[in-house]
């Protein structure tokens, strides 16, 4: 069942998403050689405290820490470590914050120093399909043009879409209906709704969009090794357009 949410529930998500925002500006910052994503992590769950809110998924599910740090080949659930950064490497990192019970979800991608081109061109479709994605989530719309849209434009620039991983509604869980795929057919799926609120969260693959999970039950990567990298936004169902909850640029 797809749980349709207040204003006042919309509101309360929007602050928590403004906190997960001011985090990754912060996070932004600190991307460098050298850093390594223990450190990242343990910055996150400081500044998440220090206003108020805590990381979601840890213990979600037995999850230990506080991000998901995702480098080079893998698309998504890495743990964050201790070995550092290196100059080239591309980092996702992913956090669910909770503030007052509302909860935002946001990953983003980041280049560790000067990046290869072809990993700069990865980041910058992939942030773009991001966008094209929540153009296409317009009240009356179906679910699948949002998915349709990405992966049309992902394709079309010579990269891979994940399958295996996808956007979700969320509200008082992080997990809630609907399913929102990063590829399909337009028309499909459930119609757009004022009041929906979910994620979209595009993984897109410089080679094959085949994924496979490492030994530690959580992380996923690429099968041919080749670079992923994702960005995700969550966003809110309103009579004037969607509204994204997480906005890095207010």
């Amino acid at each position: 069942m797809i749980v349709l949410k207040s204003k006042r529930e919309i509101e309360m998500m929007k602050k928590a998403g403004e906190v997960l925002a001011a985090c990754h500006k912060e996070i932004a910052k600190m991307i460098a050689p050298g850093v390594s994503t223990w450190e990242i992590d343990q910055f996150v769950e400081g500044f998440l405290k220090k206003h108020g809110a805590t990381p979601q998924q840890k213990g979600y599910k037995g999850y230990e820490y506080a991000t998901c740090a995702s480098i080079n080949d893998e698309v998504c659930h890495g743990f964050p470590r201790k070995e550092a950064l290196k100059e080239g490497d591309i980092v996702t990192i992913d956090m669910v914050v909770n503030l007052n019970g509302a909860l935002a979800d946001s990953a983003w991608s980041y280049a560790v120093g000067e990046v290869s081109d072809e990993a700069s061109q990865l980041l910058k479709v992939t942030k773009d399909a991001l966008y094209k994605g929540i153009e296409a989530s317009q009240m009356g719309q179906r679910i699948g043009d949002i998915g349709h849209a990405i992966q049309t434009y992902a394709e079309g620039e010579g990269f891979s879409v994940v399958r295996d991983f996808i956007g979700h509604g969320i509200g008082a869980s992080i997990h809630e209906k609907p399913d929102v795929p990063h590829f399909g057919l337009p028309g499909k799926g459930p119609r757009i709704k004022e009041g929906m609120v979910f994620t979209i969260e595009p993984m897109i693959n410089l080679g094959v969009y085949q994924t496979k999970m490492d030994a530690n039950g959580w992380t996923a990567r690429t099968t041919d090794g080749k670079l992923s990298a994702q960005f995700e936004h969550t966003i809110a169902i309103t009579k004037e357009g969607p509204v994204i909850l997480t906005d890095q640029e207010g």
